[in-house]
């Protein structure tokens, strides 16, 4: 099931699961948030909204408040000594979509799913191996029993 949503003048075409970078909404992160101007459901059976479907939300949780990069609006007028440099920085929310409701019902409140770390399974022969070969390698830079380099000889040409 999708949705198609309208915040900060712009739509979104929406899943369960998504993220989304959208422009700033009050919020702190871990917060569920819940975008009323839903243009379209779809699905099965898709309802287009006229101009909004009436019952209709899409409930989001903010991961997170930041800044875009900067960026620069330099403008010169020639032979004028006229210059303006401003920096900007737009704000927005990240968020990620949690579920998709229809017929006025509310937002369950489940957080956005923590990606969970895989540890990689390490065989017992492969660890036995590694350990071989950790002390066969040669110390990180160079030891200090080691001789440098003879430096070569300032004058390749016989003086006169």
């Amino acid at each position: 099931m999708f949705a198609v949503i309208k915040t900060g003048g712009k739509q979104y075409r929406v899943a369960a699961g998504d993220k989304l970078k959208v422009e700033k909404i009050k919020g702190e992160p871990g917060e569920i948030v819940q975008f009323g101007e839903v243009l379209v459901v779809g699905g099965d059976s898709p309802t287009l909204g006229t101009p909004t479907v009436s019952g209709a939300a899409v409930a989001a949780e903010v991961l997170q408040q930041a800044r875009n990069p900067k960026v620069i609006a330099f403008k010169k007028r020639r032979r004028k000594n006229s210059r303006r440099k401003r920096g900007h920085r737009q704000e927005f929310t990240l968020v990620g979509i949690t579920e998709i409701l229809t017929d006025g019902a509310k937002p369950t409140k489940t957080a956005w799913p923590k990606p969970e770390r895989k540890a990689k399974p390490v065989e017992a022969a492969s660890a036995d191996v590694a350990e071989d070969d950790a002390d066969d390698e040669a110390p990180k830079g160079r030891a200090k029993s080691a001789k440098k380099p003879a430096a070569k000889r300032a004058s390749a040409k016989p003086k006169k």
